[in-house]
Formats: structure tokens, sequence, C-alpha cells
């Protein structure tokens, strides 16, 4: 949104005034802090002279570049397994499992600081 709005010279309040939102608003879209809904990505791509799917073009691919790394695999692994578990009170002893485990990792790097100094 913005690098069309900036090719066309608009301003981001010109914008905004385009599409009926505020200041505000407009910035958020472009930071995208706000999700645009699809009614407003209509207007939006009105108001620039391009079709929808300009704002689509070159997704596919990026996605095919993308390799997730091993963490970010096991991550996942773990939400899925995490969303499984019906037991609220089970999910709250993972997560202050995961706690426990995050802070004996700091506490032993930080004995590793003092014994090193």
């Amino acid at each position: 949104m913005r690098e069309r709005r900036v090719m066309l010279g608009l301003t981001q309040q010109q914008m905004a005034d385009l599409i009926g939102v505020t200041y505000q608003q407009a910035h958020k879209y472009e930071k995208g802090i706000n999700r645009i809904a699809a009614g407003r990505l209509y207007s939006v791509a009105r108001a620039l002279g391009v079709e929808v799917g300009f704002f689509f073009e070159g997704l596919d691919e990026d996605r095919e570049a993308f390799k997730p790394t091993p963490q970010q695999r096991m991550l996942l692994e773990l939400a899925r397994n995490f969303i499984s578990v019906t037991n609220r009170r089970h999910q709250e002893a993972i997560c202050v499992l995961a706690r426990t485990l995050s802070d004996d990792r700091r506490d032993a790097s930080d004995d590793n600081g003092a014994a090193a100094a």
C-alpha cells in the first residue's frame, strides 16, 4: 500500500481521505499493525488505481523460498501438541515447565558468568 501511495505522490493524509479512514488508521494499515478487511482492501485498490491482486503479487515466490529452521519446526510441533491438550491444568503445567526450564538456563548462564569473572 505504501509503495503504491508513494509512487502516486500521495501523503498518508490524502490516502486516508481517499479511503475514508483517519490518518492514524492509514498509518497502521501501512505498517501492518492493523489488518485490512477485504472490503477496505478493495477501496484501497480503487483509490490507488490497481486491482486487488496487486497486493498479492509475488507471494507464491516468497512462500516457496521459505525454509523453516529445525527450531521453528519444533516450535510449531509444540504449539500443535499444546493446542491438543484439552485439560486447562495440564496446559498451565506445561507453561510452568517451560518457564522453569528457561529460568534454569538463565540461572546457569548467570552462574557461568559469575564464575568467569
